[in-house]
């Protein structure tokens, strides 16, 4: 049995999506069937479209998304066809010592989760039951009618969650949010800067004032963002054209912040990061940067002599199962702004033009309409 739907189609690495009708296979082993309620715009899939990195083509990327159960496989055990729930990227084989320990984004076989080798294709392209051309699925793959994925990389959310917010969980606000208090563990009264005011650096910001930070530099060279992040809680707001930004957040915490976040992954931000540290700070590499990009560093200034640590964050350290809930709940609560993170609301078919225009503020467009 099939089921047909549209899907966002990467055919080519030219940072276009086609939008095609498909058909989806029906979920096997631990595999589940979501319908697609909510996925929001990141710019990490727009890479996928336009960056090679090894990756087989054609493909159904995106990975922010908020649906239905619809089905399941015989060998799923923690989800049932009805629950509303999150999709995730964080790929946890559930066995190595990491994810006993509940630290799945260090699993040390995430790969576990793929598809064997010559299995049949999940989807489908064109006309014709099973006949299609095969389309690779690449994690959640979330720009579809339906995601098929292991039940390992979705998360139950409360029910009154509402989808549009609840897309935003598994990717912006578990990677900002979660660098914050799971990576960086930002303890009540101490500083923080962030560098770049994109989805997740906005979450950043977010996850200082729920940690309790009392300075908190949110440094962008768009002022509509640095607006926005005031608006999220923002202490101090850095034009980050300037040529020295972190002489600017110097000038706000004298001797540098306690905690530095780079969202962006532009190696002159990179640097400014890390020098926005006081002594004994650390600096977290959360943007991507480009293939090939390298880091240049004066060991002993910017290293040695400040006693400054270096992280790099993957998915802002989270434990999906535990917490995607809690920040849903955090939403519904009143504690966790998500509202203006959401700045249109369009169809799949938009997804060109939407990737096309600059974000809005920062903030993320979210996909409604997959029929």
């Amino acid at each position: 049995m099939t089921r047909t739907g549209i899907a966002a189609v990467v055919r080519a690495l030219d940072g276009v999506f086609r939008v095609e009708q498909v058909e989806f296979s029906e979920p096997e082993g631990t595999e589940v069937l979501v319908e697609v309620a909510a996925a929001g715009l990141c710019h990490s899939d727009l890479n996928v479209a336009s960056v090679d990195r090894g990756r087989a083509l054609p493909l159904v990327a995106g990975h922010e998304l908020a649906g239905t159960v619809v089905a399941v496989g015989p060998g799923v055990t923690s989800l049932r066809t009805g629950d509303r729930v999150v999709g995730t990227e964080v790929r946890t084989c559930g066995r190595c010592l990491p994810c006993r320990e509940g630290r799945p984004t260090l699993c040390a076989a995430p790969g576990a989760l793929e598809r064997p080798a010559g299995a049949s294709p999940r989807i489908r392209s064109g006309e014709g039951s099973g006949r299609g051309t095969a389309v690779h699925t690449l994690g959640t793959s979330a720009f579809a009618t339906y995601s098929l994925a292991d039940e390992r990389q979705f998360a139950v959310i409360p029910d009154e969650m509402p989808f549009a917010q609840a897309s935003l969980l598994g990717c912006g606000v578990a990677t900002g949010v979660g660098a914050v208090l799971n990576v960086a563990r930002v303890r009540p009264g101490e500083s923080v800067a962030v560098f770049g005011l994109g989805g997740v650096g906005l979450n950043v910001v977010s996850g200082a004032v729920l940690a309790g930070a009392t300075t908190i530099v949110a440094v962008d060279v768009d002022r509509d963002k640095l607006e926005l992040a005031g608006r999220l809680g923002a202490t101090h707001l850095v034009d980050g054209s300037v040529p020295d930004p972190a002489r600017e957040v110097a000038a706000v915490a004298p001797g540098g912040v306690d905690h530095a976040f780079d969202a962006v992954g532009a190696v002159q931000a990179t640097i400014a990061t890390i020098r926005s540290t006081c002594r004994g700070g650390a600096a977290y590499l959360i943007g991507i940067p480009r293939p090939g990009a390298l880091l240049e560093l004066d060991t002993m200034r910017d290293m040695i002599g400040h006693q400054r640590s270096l992280r790099g964050v993957y998915m802002g350290g989270t434990n999906p199962a535990r917490d995607i809930p809690l920040y849903a709940r955090m939403y519904l609560d009143g504690r966790l702004p998500l509202d203006d993170l959401i700045s249109e609301r369009i169809h799949l078919r938009e997804i060109n033009r939407a990737y096309a225009a600059p974000p809005a503020h920062g903030a993320r467009a979210v996909i409604e309409g997959f029929a």
